[in-house]
Formats: structure tokens, sequence, C-alpha cells
């Protein structure tokens, strides 16, 4: 195919897009946990045989732009028909412990086509913490099982899912995924065949310079400069003793011990051209909690924020990523070295990196306000159950617009669990599900008001919440006032940003997600 074709070029995108959003579609109707099939935790993407994105649903924003690390970290094995691959490890391509990755090469008359890859978020992913997001973990084996790229059979499946709470379940998801894998390979394949494996070949690495070419234009469109920003995460916890190699043996622990302070982090974004800069260089060391952040979910982050900025409907694809650098020094809490914790860091503090380079960029272009900063995470287990969930908030308000309200912000791109499917399905009752009205930052243009979930335990169960913006309000922009912080109560009391306990029947666990910070002045 010509590089010069662009008909056929766009037939060829809409070809791989297609294929993506297909297993996609497969992966959440054949899943069993609410998390999958409800709130569509999961994402789906093809790649070439060099291990380069081609083409990717548009998903979750944290897996995708991260998974291109999963795959290279299988691409010096050997490549076999048939074979599949699993891994969850954060430091050799993963996110945190219940995203698990499931990668199939493709093959056609024998050669490497590319492969087939999704990303599922699981209920449960064994550890001590049901649900694999512990509020005060310290370690990387404190969060669950930890899968280095392994080779994936139905019998590894089975012993993998053996590890976690509820199996059947767990190994349900997983075919899910393995179902997903085999219609991506089938669509590629296809594609081969009706166009020719070297067409293929073209179509893919033009569908990249394309991408390529659109994000350079429009990074050449800003303003040449280096523009910062800074922010703050709440609640991490560090040992007593900083020189102490003695942690924590509880949660309880660290929020008693008055250890808590906030977390400091730091981008310099450097336009020159049609290239970008993103340096963290001066963001504080990775943390004795579960802040810290692989690279490869800092990269997922930053390419999000700038996409968003720049040209959100170029092909979703490595070739969009190529024009941008990102630096984080290693040790550094968005270059977190193993054995750190990061169940919080996939969520939470990759969220903060995007507000980070949505603020810088907007030193050179107009940019939105703060949204509510955070995935309000929710885990609850009890006998013969573990759900998760995250939940929406406001958006910032746009230079031109107002935010819309109760949605889910930046990293995350999942639904709420429908009231219906959540009392059917566990033993708790919705007590509230409203907009939280008036919670959205004033302004011209007004910030999008958050969300109320009030649930009552009908049943003994375990709760963990891991959230942010409940002491820093997400910002206004050009005069717009702050949106509202969130707010963690159990029974009426305050709960800190980060806890775990314990719910009896009556209980009631209520969450006020952020507003969305507002845009210009009400009197422009």
């Amino acid at each position: 195919m010509s590089a010069l074709d662009p008909i056929a070029l766009q037939v060829m995108v809409g070809g791989l897009r297609a294929a993506c959003e297909e297993m996609g579609a497969v992966l959440i109707r054949a899943s069993h946990s609410a998390n999958i099939k409800e709130r569509r935790d999961c994402s789906t993407a093809l790649f070439d045989a060099a291990g380069e994105l081609v083409m990717q649903a548009e998903h979750i924003p944290v897996h995708l732009g991260s998974m291109p690390d999963a795959v290279g970290a299988i691409l010096d094995r050997e490549q076999r028909p048939g074979e599949a691959w699993i891994l969850n490890d954060p430091y050799r391509g993963g996110t945190h412990l219940p995203d698990i990755t499931l990668i199939d090469p493709i093959f056609a008359g024998g050669s490497l086509l590319g492969f087939a890859a999704s990303r599922a978020h699981h209920a449960d992913v064994g550890g001590p913490t049901p649900g694999g997001m512990p509020a005060g973990s310290t370690r990387l084996d404190e969060e669950g099982v930890v899968i280095p790229p392994t080779r994936a059979d139905d019998e590894t499946l089975r012993e993998l899912a053996g590890q976690m709470r509820h199996p059947h379940q767990r190994l349900a998801d997983l075919r899910a995924q393995a179902a997903a894998n085999r219609v991506g390979a089938q669509r590629l394949v296809e594609l081969a065949e009706r166009h020719g494996p070297a067409e293929l070949h073209g179509g893919m690495a033009e569908t990249l310079a394309y991408a390529e070419r659109r994000t350079r234009a429009a990074i050449a469109a800003l303003p040449d400069g280096t523009y910062t920003a800074e922010d703050v995460l709440e609640n991490d916890f560090d040992p007593v003793d900083s020189d102490s190699a003695v942690p924590f043996v509880s949660y309880a622990d660290k929020r008693n011990s008055g250890a808590s302070r906030e977390v400091r982090l730091r981008v310099a974004a450097t336009i020159a051209g049609g290239r970008l800069t993103l340096d963290f260089t001066g963001t504080d060391p990775q943390v004795a909690g579960n802040l810290n952040c692989p690279l490869s979910v800092t990269k997922s982050a930053a390419f999000f924020a700038v996409r968003a900025l720049t040209d959100p409907d170029a092909p979703p694809s490595a070739g969009a990523y190529r024009p941008i650098e990102v630096i984080a020094p290693e040790g550094c809490l968005l270059n977190a070295q193993p054995p750190a914790a990061v169940a919080a860091g996939n969520v939470e503090t990759s969220s903060r990196v995007a507000d980070l380079v949505i603020s810088a960029l907007g030193g050179a272009r107009p940019a939105p306000a703060q949204g509510q900063g955070t995935m309000n995470n929710l885990t609850l287990a009890g006998e013969g159950f573990t759900y998760y969930e995250t939940l929406g908030g406001g958006q910032g308000a746009c230079p031109d617009a107002d935010g819309p309200s109760a949605v889910h912000v930046a990293m995350s791109n999942t639904l709420n669990t429908p009231i219906e499917a959540l009392e059917a399905e566990f033993p708790l009752r919705v007590r509230e599900l409203s907009v939280r009205r008036g919670s959205g930052g004033e302004g011209r243009w007004r910030g999008g008001d958050g969300i109320v979930r009030e649930i009552e335990a009908l049943a003994p169960m375990r709760f963990t919440l891991i959230t942010e913006r409940r002491a820093h309000a997400p910002g206004g922009r050009d005069g717009g006032a702050n949106g509202a912080p969130g707010r963690n109560l159990l029974n009426g009391s305050p709960l800190p940003s980060k806890a775990e306990g314990d719910l009896a029947p009556g209980d009631r666990l209520r969450i006020e997600t952020p507003g969305g910070g507002g845009a210009g002045s009400k009197e422009d």
C-alpha cells in the first residue's frame, strides 16, 4: 500500500479500530465479575510484530498508555502460535496487581503479524487484602499475587485463579480475556488475507507515522518554551523512624502515628518545535506507602494528557507518543523501584500526573480547570464476595464551557455499577446515589458537580477506601473558584482519604466525590 494513499489508509485504520472495539465487546459480554461486565474496567489493543501499539479501543487511559511496556516485556521471548502470555508485575509492564494482561502472538503463514492484548481489573488478586487494593501496603507482595511474564495455557490460568479469592469467577474473567484476544487475532489475520501481509504491515507502519505527524504538528503549533506545574498527593504514611527497615505492622499504626504527610510532584514541560519533553525532576522520592508509580503508569498518564490537549482525534497509537519524551529520575515517586507498593499509584498518582501535565501545558494553550483528580476507589469484601468500584465526580470547566457532572475523569473511563446490579449481587443497599449539587466551582464557566454514593451493609464486610482531593480542592482556572473537596464518612463520622475497616449490618458508608474547578471570573 502506498503511503500516499489516504483512502486505503483510512480503510485500514477503520478495520484495526473495529477489531479492537469488537475485542472489548467480547470481553465485557463474556466476563462474570461486575467490575468488568457492568463497570467495563478493561481495555483491548493490537500491536505490530515489533511490539508497537497500532490501535486501541477507547477504553481505560491508564491501561492503554502502559500496555506497550507489557508487550515489550515478552518481545525477546520465543513466540509460538497458540501460546499466550499473562502478567501483572508493575515493574515488568503492568500497572498494579489487579490489572492482569493477556497477550497473544498472531501468526499468518508462519510469520508473526503482531499481538492482541487485553487488560482487565480483576475483583481480587489474592494477597492479605481482598481486592488487592490495601490502603496501607508498603511492599508489592502485600498487594496480591505477582505474575511475571508467563506462558498462559488453560492449566496456568487455573493455577493462578486458584491463588485468588472466588477462583471460579477469576478463571471466567481470564477466559473472557483469552476469548477477546482470539477475536482480535482472527480479525488481524482476516485483514492480512484481504490485503496481503505486506500491505497490512505497510498499513500499520503508516498508521503509526500518520499519528506521529498529526501530534508533531499539534505540538509545533504551540509556543516554544518551558512551562511548569506543581501539586501534591494526600496522606502517605512513612515509618516513624525513616532509617529503620521495620515497616508499620498495620494501617491503624500508620494512621495513628501522626506520620501523615503530603507528597509533592513537579513537572517542567518544554516545547521545542514538534517535540515535547516532560521532566518530572523535583518530584519527591518513592514513599513507604503505595502511592508509588512505575514508569509505565507515569508515561501513560502523561501521554493521555498530551493527547487530550493536542490532537485527540489522531489514531490512538504509539505513533502519537513518538514526539514526547518523559523523564522521571529513578527512585522518585513516578519511577518507583521494586519492591515498592503501587496499588494507589496506578489510580490516584496517575490522576495527579494528568492534572500536572494539563496544568503545565495550560501555559502554552487554553486548558480546563482541574477535575476531581481521584478515582474514589472503594473495595468491599465479605463472605463469598469481593467488589471493587471507582466513582465519578466533577470535571473541570473548559475555557468555553461548563464542566460535565457525575462523570469519570481523566485516567478512569469506567461506568458506575447500576444500583440494580449492585443490590442483586451483593449484600448491600444503596441509600443514595445522586449528583452532589453545588460542589462544582463557580466561574464564568462552572465546574461539574461530584456525586454522592451512600451504601448500607446488610452483612458483615470489610471496606477499603483509596481516595484523593479530600484536603486539597480541585483548582479553578483563570479566576474560577475551586471545586469542593470530597468527603468520606462512616455512620456520619469523617474518614481520612485512605481508610480501611469493618462494616457491621446497618452501617452506612458515604462517599461525596469532589467537584471540578470553575474557569474564568464570573465578572468577566
